[in-house]
């Protein structure tokens, strides 16, 4: 068996991986290490994210360091800010029994000054982003003719997010150095460039089949209609009470729209997008990493560079449009030798996408069911047991209340108590679920053709999603100011501006009595019954608002027009202004003398 011992390393460095709780190298550190240790070999490594590349350059750069020597000896180059100050965090814990080591990291969005101090005083390594490496350059803070190494970490990233002149600019003035070393997942032409002009007959390693997924991730998929992404996202949230994870979107509005759902929704969750500052990504990454947070939601240029350990589901509420991004994705989790879920929520246009990531990862994909709600309340009671009963007793401070909490409860059988403590801690939560429907795809018809009861009443409502609602969080809401149970309501259809529910006839009558005129968010609610009672007989071409009895969504959404669609008894058309605040009935004008 291979150690670090036997690699050859300085003790030093031995006793700090071994503290660290490292007992054997990974397959690319075991590999690299023997010849990076050769000091004037040039080397290109090729492995995805994940499999210890950092300790893989990181230990032999410090087994060369010359401690009795404070100029600038090795040079790491990453892609973003957040790699850069995980390289040199890992870099300082790896040197933690080498004594006279500096490492400094330099990256933008903070103080430069700080940055030139901290050279001037006299570091080895410098692990930096290019674009403040020439900065720092340009202001002679840094002189590269003292630098015997230089590493390029994640060098596809860094060529993609347009390194490539700071690069040339870089590698052009390390004329002194002893060996480059070049780490990418993937060996593009551009990458081979760097490697055909700035390097000297590089000794190459290639970890694994390019792009191929790491074994240890469970790829997984849930495919459904496009309007009920988000509450599939949350269900399968819920229904994984232990998940840490990030959850992948196309765009920082997406990220942002989802963050403050589930903000408001009592979770655990921040975004990591491209309008923050350093600042405000600094904590929102530390709040992170300290598990302070349950979820982070990114884009993937925010998310680059993100190296956490213990992430345990990546979700793609969006597939990438690349799908090599998608192994990049996947490889935020299971690293270190751990196992992880990707996880990926389809609509039917994306299912293409999926075919085509499929093949480009050699793996194909299980596709699961989105859970019911009743699914989703099982493993949370499940998961509450298992922390009561895995609970330590630690004879804390607690201990003094506990004759005071025996005497209350001394009245109560063991059931009581189970029965208060079940309703305390999950009645809201089964009260969120209750009506919960299926999520999953299927065929349209028999989704349209839903589960309407004789005699029911349809209504309007012209609150949707965009108003933060989702399909049990908007019953909810109904039940608990109307006072009605739910066997009073029927099928809801919850769309982006405006919603359609079904209600007994008396029921109906409540909730527009109880609601119209009132405000939610600032907003004046207003709800119609519509002309025409459902599952009795034949509907109504009265039953759908709009020309010619049709609920149109084209061009608006709910358009009554002139006529109205031919009520019988009569009825005024409609007009809806779904890009303002305030929508409002009473466009046309009304055939047969009626009122809508």
């Amino acid at each position: 068996m291979t150690t670090f011992e036997s690699l050859q390393l300085k003790p030093e460095l031995v006793q700090a991986v071994t503290a660290l709780g490292f007992t054997e190298p990974t397959p690319i550190q075991a590999q690299a290490i023997p010849i990076l240790l050769e000091s004037t070999t040039d080397f290109v490594g090729l492995a995805q994210t994940g499999t210890g590349k950092t300790a893989a350059f990181g230990l032999p750069a410090l087994h060369h360091v010359n401690t009795q020597d404070r100029k600038v000896q090795v040079l790491i180059l990453s892609p973003t800010r957040e790699l850069c100050n995980q390289i040199a965090e890992d870099l300082k814990n790896f040197s933690r029994f080498q004594p006279g080591v500096y490492i400094t990291a330099v990256y933008g969005g903070t103080s430069i000054q700080n940055q030139i101090r901290d050279i001037r005083n006299g570091v080895q390594v410098i692990v930096a982003t290019p674009g403040r490496l020439i900065d720092l350059i340009d202001r002679k803070a840094v002189h590269l003719e003292t630098v015997e190494y230089v590493v390029l970490d994640e060098a596809d990233e860094m060529l993609n997010m347009g390194f490539r002149d700071d690069l040339d600019y870089i590698l052009s003035n390390t004329t002194h150095k002893k060996s480059t070393w070049l780490f990418s997942a993937t060996m593009p032409d551009e990458v081979r460039r760097i490697a055909k002009n700035y390097m000297e007959n590089p000794r190459e390693l290639s970890m694994g089949k390019k792009n191929s997924a790491a074994k240890n991730i469970e790829h997984v998929y849930y495919q459904v209609q496009a309007s009920n992404k988000y509450e599939s996202l949350k269900r399968l949230v819920d229904v994984n009470p232990g998940m840490y994870g990030i959850i992948f979107t196309r765009t920082k509005l997406e990220a942002q729209d989802i963050t403050e759902k589930l903000i408001r929704e009592g979770y655990d969750i921040e975004a990591l997008h491209g309008d923050l500052s350093q600042q405000q990504r600094d904590k929102v990454m530390a709040r992170f990493k300290e598990k302070s947070l349950q979820l982070l939601i990114a884009t993937d240029v925010a998310a680059r560079g993100i190296d956490v350990d213990g992430i345990t589901h990546v979700i793609n509420y969006s597939l990438p449009d690349d799908p090599e991004v998608y192994t990049h994705r996947a490889g935020r989790t299971a690293r270190a030798g751990k196992s992880g879920i990707c996880i990926s929520i389809v609509s039917g246009r994306e299912a293409s996408r999926l075919r085509q990531i499929e093949k480009m990862i050699d793996r194909q994909m299980q596709k699961l069911m989105v859970p019911s709600g009743e699914e989703v309340c099982e493993k949370q009671f499940l998961s509450f047991i298992d922390k009561i009963t895995g609970a330590e007793i630690d004879h804390g401070e607690y201990e003094r209340f506990i004759p005071m909490i025996q005497e209350k409860l001394r009245d109560f059988s063991k059931e009581d108590i189970i029965n208060r403590v079940a309703s305390l801690e999950f009645q809201r939560f089964l009260n969120y679920y209750r009506n919960a429907r299926d999520l999953n795809e299927g065929d349209r018809k028999d989704r349209d053709r839903g589960d309407s009861r004789p005699g029911m009443k349809k209504i309007f409502v012209n609150l949707g999603a965009k108003d933060g609602f989702y399909k049990a969080s908007f019953l909810q809401f109904l039940l608990d100011n109307s006072g009605l149970s739910k066997t009073d309501l029927g099928r809801i259809d919850l769309e982006d501006t405006r919603s359609f529910m079904e209600a007994e006839e008396v029921a109906a009558a409540v909730l527009v009595e109880t609601f119209n005129g009132t405000t939610y968010n600032g907003r004046s609610i207003r709800m119609d019954i519509m002309a025409g009672s459902i599952g009795g007989g034949r509907r109504d071409s009265g039953d759908r608002p709009g020309g010619r009895g049709g609920d149109r969504g084209d061009r608006g959404g709910y358009r009554g027009g002139s006529g109205g669609g031919r009520d019988r008894g009569g009825r005024q058309g409609a007009s809806y202004a779904p890009d303002r605040q305030e929508r409002r009935f009473g466009g046309g004008k009304p055939r047969g003398g009626g009122r809508y």
